[in-house]
């Protein structure tokens, strides 16, 4: 539609995910018109997360450490697990202020459409963490739709065969959504009426 390096910029906003081309147009010409806007900023920012920002070796969260600071935290319920798909679902849990026990990322959820099976998950790391018995809960707070359903369902078979409660959150997300979207109340709400799987 627009010639040369604007079409660029357009076309590389809208692979990003969320971002659909009236969006990325949208926030191309915000940085064209906007004198103030301090391109040098965002671009150094972009090169600082790619190369100082990574994975907790522990959890799977993200970290300009090799551990995460929830995994630092001394004061954090060592006995409780909490399972989620991705990073971003550890930032909404944690906005309830609900929970204070460890996090284990998953890195996705079990999607045979796309290709995604619990080998591609951290599920063997999850099971290495729960092997020393100090673990005696794990929260599957997978996404409650199809794929988060179906990586709920496997986990808690998988965990059967050991000495560990398992429950999942309660009702009051909608079916269909994500962690990310769902407000502190709903959340907060969520993890206190928890149920066995």
């Amino acid at each position: 539609m627009y010639d040369g390096i604007v079409q660029d910029l357009i076309d590389e906003f809208g692979r990003l995910p969320g971002i659909g081309p009236k969006s990325a147009q949208r926030i191309a010409f915000h940085i064209l018109q906007t004198p103030s806007f301090d391109v040098s900023r965002l671009s150094q920012l972009l090169a600082e997360v790619r190369e100082k920002v990574r994975f907790c070796e522990i959890c799977g969260n993200v970290s300009e450490q090799d551990r995460c600071s929830i995994c630092r935290d001394p004061r954090r319920n060592q006995t409780l697990i909490c399972v989620v798909e991705d990073a971003k679902d550890v930032a909404a849990i944690e906005r309830t202020r609900e929970f204070r026990g460890l996090y284990h990322v998953l890195g996705g959820a079990i999607s045979p459409i796309a290709g995604v099976g619990p080998d591609d998950l951290r599920i063997t790391p999850l099971m290495q963490r729960l092997a020393d018995g100090t673990v005696q809960e794990v929260i599957l707070a997978t996404n409650p739709n199809l794929e988060g359903e179906a990586t709920a369902t496997y986990l808690s078979r998988l965990l059967t065969s050991l000495q560990i409660t398992v429950t999942r959150l309660a009702s009051g997300l909608p079916v269909g959504g994500d962690l990310e979207y769902a407000d502190e109340v709903t959340l907060g709400r969520a993890f206190e009426g928890r149920r066995s799987v």
